[in-house]
């Protein structure tokens, strides 16, 4: 592991080595992947709703990841809907997140205001990840502890504004006075050096890490990570506002073609956006179903290998572009 190169309010906050946060990725964010982060000198979530319907299994896969970084301390992600009669069916993960004492909180979707005064009582530290800045502020009104915001590159669901972080991380940056992680087309060392120059306190990660070792989805699929380019990925559900970035595979197209001719009976798509059709295709490897989060970022996942060493290929790709700009001062 490389030593700590950097110190910001979010390696603070978390007590971790590099500013570096592996968000929940739906299905994919086990017991496994988080510990790796943490061990790593990162922070890594669990997806609370990666097993739906079955609170006790999140339970077991906390108490695993805590044997697997020796009592490190680690985060679970809960996504709030924007349909507050739906969040009732997070109450019983909000209680074994607060028996098992999960110190951090990644929360995402709609509001969580109605949820936050439970998640502090149980002592967590909350990061609300949000998609323009006008919601980061909104957030800060409500007392969370940090904030992510994502840009229109990130994979999953960029929010509907869709702008990119060359703008939206600097405007961002300026507006928060909270600790500030950026996400969406995040990837690389010249990425970290360049989100903290624009005032960030740390990246989150998420289609980069998908060729992880760690990540326990079918082999054709990490092979077909490795094969992406930037465009391999596409948009749908626009019809909704609910965009989602996914792998340009025949569901995606599917979907778009619904989309295009303008049906808007949600019957239409559900056997196309399933998350039972997502999880099938990360368990068979059968690449032709499913919404599979994917952003451009995934270019730069070139090779499968453990998170440690995608954590040190960033931190001596942050050095190395420290030093090019160490030659550039004309000083």
């Amino acid at each position: 592991m490389r030593p700590q190169l950097f110190r910001t309010r979010i390696t603070e906050l978390f007590g971790i080595r590099h500013p570096i946060l592996c968000g929940g990725l739906i299905w994919l964010a086990d017991a496994s992947y988080v510990a790796a982060a943490v061990n790593a000198g990162g922070m890594g979530f669990i997806t609370a709703l990666s097993f739906p319907g079955n609170p006790e299994r999140l339970r077991a896969e906390v108490r695993k990841c805590r044997t697997l970084t020796e009592g490190k301390a680690f985060g679970v992600s809960l996504a709030f809907s924007a349909r507050p009669n739906v969040n009732d069916r997070l109450l019983p993960y909000i209680d074994i997140i607060r028996d098992e004492k999960i110190p951090f909180m990644e929360t995402s979707g709609g509001n969580p205001a109605p949820f936050l005064p439970m998640l502090k009582e149980a002592g967590c530290i909350i990061i609300h990840k949000v998609p323009a800045v006008r919601y980061a502020l909104s957030a800060e009104k409500m007392r969370v502890h940090a904030i992510t915001v994502i840009g229109g590159e990130a994979g999953g669901h960029p929010g509907t504004y869709m702008l990119g972080n060359m703008v939206q991380a600097l405007l961002a940056a300026d507006a928060v006075k909270l600790p500030l992680a950026v996400g969406g087309g995040m990837a690389t060392g010249r990425h970290l050096v360049t989100a903290l120059a624009m005032g960030a306190d740390a990246i989150l990660l998420g289609s980069r890490m998908l060729s992880a070792s760690e990540i326990w989805a079918h082999p054709r699929y990490k092979e077909r990570i490795l094969a992406a380019n930037e465009f391999d990925n596409r948009v749908v559900m626009k019809i909704f506002r609910r965009h989602h970035r996914v792998l340009d595979n025949e569901a995606a197209r599917a979907v778009e073609d619904l989309e295009t001719r303008g049906i808007t009976d949600f019957e239409s798509y559900r056997s196309l956006v399933s998350g039972r059709a997502t999880r099938g295709a990360y368990e068979t490897g059968d690449l032709s179903q499913g919404m599979l989060d994917l952003g451009p970022a995934g270019v730069f996942a070139r090779e499968i290998k453990p998170v440690e060493a995608i954590f040190d290929e960033l931190i001596d790709e942050a050095i190395s572009a420290l030093e090019r700009l160490e030659r550039l001062n004309a000083q």
